[in-house]
């Protein structure tokens, strides 16, 4: 006899294990599968937490090496990279058992091993040994999050051509590396590596970086990197990737078909991700999935069965972890008759080099395109007053708004603590603010803050400080 759920998730990534939690909470006899042996999806296990860990220590360690300008002067500094890599080791497997601790509080049955439907109401999940135990549910969510792509004939070893995974885990300082794809998790995995000595190069198809991104704030950020030492190489082609005696050798054509070959230690292909809904068996109960191997999904989540919902990087949208919570709880109330509801105008996206970058609504170019009146105001860190002080000015504040009502509908950071400087534009979307709100909010001084207030106030051209 099979164990029997209300509500079973399959995946327990951010997605998955906060719709797991929330379901119990509401009530529902709750399983959680995961096949990777730890909970917390890439997103803990090698995806934000372990990067944003590497991304810290190797700033510090820049910061450390560059101290004597600002009057601390301290012996020679030395790079222990088995060390770093114990510290971000650590910081993984603190938080994934804090996930499973969060689970056993909750009372969510917690499956480890790979599941997949062997009918609607039935999973099946095999463990490490391949034994086999038959789960019935009720309600079944996926939420199996993405897996890293290649490109066309290119096969990821993890060592010398890899992933953002193999990226994480280098056992020594490359010489040289090429980073192929200028999106997010190859520039925070690029500037990792040329911070701890690495002479890091980024070949990118399109003519800017950050595809999707405000094109001021990408403009702006390609400088910044640039000196920073990052060297790129716009509008090339990728043909091919091969491994030599002493590392790889990336072949690739320029708009005007000129051949360029880059020869380095290690290539990070980091060209996006795609759903992973292999293995689980859709076929076989007939889930739908849409031309980009998505599954198919309503408002509510459901796809074609009435019983089966999925979240997360499997269905359309950001590949973000805060999404697929945000979703995972959306979907729970569902499930329980409530409203839960996801408001994806206001997702924000971070990238979290030096400085980081954060944007949220729309773009100016979305914006052109929709054919959307609009008001600008900008506010550089140059002119605030923490900023100056700490000597960390690069960047600015950009906030956009409806011409006629002063409506917020989108703001772009690149700066100090952009990734929560974002999160109070963030509030103030979610409310239908005007600009005028968040300039006549009091701001501490001094603080960052105080330049999303100036850049508020700039809209309607009356900033103090510019």
């Amino acid at each position: 006899m099979s164990d029997k759920f209300q509500a079973v998730v399959i995946g327990g990534g951010p997605g998955g294990y906060v719709c797991a939690i929330r379901l119990a909470q509401l009530g529902f006899k709750t399983a959680c599968i995961e096949s990777r042996g730890s909970l917390g999806g890439t997103c803990l296990n090698v995806g934000c937490i372990p990067s944003k860990s590497l991304l810290n220590l190797s700033e510090e360690f820049h910061k450390v090496k560059h101290l004597s300008n600002k009057g601390i002067e301290i012996g020679e500094i030395k790079l222990n990279l088995q060390k770093m890599m114990k510290n971000k080791d650590k910081a993984v497997t603190v938080l994934t058992k804090g996930v499973e601790f969060l689970l056993k509080k909750n009372k969510v049955t917690y499956f480890k091993g790979t599941g997949s439907f062997k009918s609607k109401n039935e999973i099946s999940i095999k463990d490490e040994n391949n034994k086999e135990t038959l789960i019935h549910t009720n309600n079944v969510i996926i939420a199996t999050g993405s897996v890293p792509v290649s490109l066309p004939g290119i096969e990821f070893d993890e060592k010398n051509i890899v992933s953002s995974t193999g990226a994480l885990a280098f056992e020594k300082v490359p010489k040289k590396m090429v980073v192929v794809g200028g999106g997010y998790i190859g520039l925070e995995m690029g500037s990792v590596w040329s911070r701890l000595g690495t002479d890091v190069h980024v070949v990118e198809f399109l003519d800017h970086i950050t595809p999707g991104m405000d094109k001021e704030i990408s403009n702006e950020f390609m400088k910044i990197l640039k000196k920073q030492g990052i060297n790129f190489h716009m509008q090339h082609k990728v043909e091919k990737i091969k491994k030599n005696n002493t590392g790889v050798i990336i072949s690739t054509k320029d708009k005007d078909g000129k051949q360029k070959d880059f020869e380095c230690d290690k290539v990070l292909v980091s060209v996006g991700r795609k759903p992973n809904t292999s293995g689980l068996n859709l076929e076989k109960v007939g889930i739908e999935l849409d031309n980009k191997k998505r599954v198919k999904t309503n408002k509510d989540f459901q796809t074609n069965l009435n019983n089966i919902y999925a979240i997360g990087d499997v269905i359309a949208g950001p590949m973000l972890a805060h999404k697929a919570e945000d979703e995972g709880i959306a979907v729970a109330e569902i499930i329980a008759g409530q409203s839960g509801h996801v408001n994806y105008d206001t997702i924000p996206g971070v990238v979290y080099t030096t400085p980081e970058v954060a944007s949220i609504g729309k773009t100016e170019e979305q914006l052109i395109e929709k054919n959307i009146k609009y008001k600008i105001g900008k506010f550089s860190f140059m002119a605030n007053s923490r900023a100056k002080a700490i000597d960390d000015t690069e960047g600015f504040v950009k906030i956009l708004a409806d011409e006629k009502t002063d409506k917020v509908l989108g703001a772009h950071l690149i700066g100090p603590h952009a990734g929560e400087l974002i999160g109070e534009i963030g509030v103030a979307m979610e409310f239908g603010a005007s600009s005028e709100d968040i300039a006549r909010t009091c701001h501490a001084h001094p603080t960052f803050s105080e330049a999303v207030k100036e850049a508020a106030l700039s809209v309607d051209k009356r900033a103090i400080h510019s």
